[in-house]
C-alpha cells in the first residue's frame, strides 16, 4: 500500500462547488478512473481520500491537494491523465507526489485577491487600502463555531504587498490557516466596507500553504 499526494487546481466555475459536493465529485472520477485505490472496509467502503485544508465556497485554489492510497504503483502521469480524463474541466491534476509534511501542520495559507470597484482613481484606493492596514485595530465580526465574535483583523496584516494591475487592486497576502487559526479572506472586503464606505468586488485565489515556519506544504 502507497500513499499518494494529488495536486490540482480549482478555479472557474468549479469555485462554487462546496467542499462536500468536491468529495462526491472526486469519489466518482476516482471511480470512473479505476485506479488500484484502497477501500475501506465495513458496512458501508469507500475510497480513503483526505484532503489538506478545504477551499471557502467562491475561493480558486491553485496548489490544492488530496492524499489518497493506491494498492500497487502506478506512473504519475497515467494517474494524471486518468483522473483528468473522469474530472469536470474546471478541476486540473497537475502533479503526483508521496506526501511529505501532514496536513495537520499547516498554519498560514498565501492568496492572491484581484479586487475591482466602480470608485475611480485605482491609485487612490490603494493608497486608501494602505492607510486602513496601517491602523491598529480594524473590528470585524467572524463566524465561528459558538456563533460572530468581533477579532481585531488588523492583527493578521503583517505580511501583504498591494499593486494595481490591469484596472484592478491586487492584494497578496498570507492568513492564518488550519485547525488552531483560519482568518477568511473576505473578511478584508467586509472591513474595507465598514472602514471605507465601499465595497470592493473580490477574485480570491489561494496559492499556497504553509506550516508554522514559512515552509510550503508538500
Amino acid at each position: 500500500m502507497k500513499n499518494v499526494r494529488i495536486w490540482f487546481r480549482k478555479f472557474g466555475t468549479a469555485k462554487y462547488i462546496s467542499h462536500l459536493d468536491l468529495n462526491r465529485c472526486v469519489a466518482r472520477a476516482f471511480h470512473k478512473a479505476k485506479l488500484p485505490m484502497w477501500y475501506t472496509e465495513g458496512f458501508n467502503p469507500h475510497a480513503f481520500v483526505t484532503f489538506a485544508l478545504p477551499l471557502s465556497l467562491g475561493v480558486e485554489g491553485r496548489r490544492e491537494s488530496m492524499d489518497i492510497r493506491l494498492l500497487e504503483d502506478m506512473p504519475k502521469q497515467e494517474i494524471m491523465n486518468r483522473l483528468n480524463e473522469a474530472l469536470p474541466k474546471d478541476i486540473r491534476i497537475f502533479d503526483v507526489t508521496e506526501p511529505q509534511m501532514k496536513p495537520g501542520k499547516i498554519a498560514y495559507a498565501s492568496y492572491e485577491i484581484r479586487y475591482k470597484t466602480e470608485n475611480g482613481d485605482l491609485q487612490l484606493i490603494k493608497a486608501e487600502l494602505e492607510t486602513l492596514f496601517a491602523k491598529e485595530s480594524i473590528p470585524v465580526q467572524k463566524k465561528t463555531k459558538s456563533g460572530m465574535k468581533t477579532i481585531n483583523l488588523s492583527s493578521y496584516l503583517n505580511r501583504y504587498e498591494i499593486t494595481v494591475e490591469d484596472n484592478q487592486i491586487v492584494l497578496n497576502i498570507v492568513l492564518p490557516a488550519g485547525s488552531t487559526e483560519n482568518i477568511n479572506p473576505s473578511l478584508i472586503g467586509d472591513a474595507v466596507e465598514a472602514e471605507l464606505g465601499y465595497r470592493l468586488y473580490a477574485h480570491i485565489i489561494r496559492s499556497s500553504l504553509y506550516d508554522d515556519a514559512f515552509h510550503v506544504f508538500v
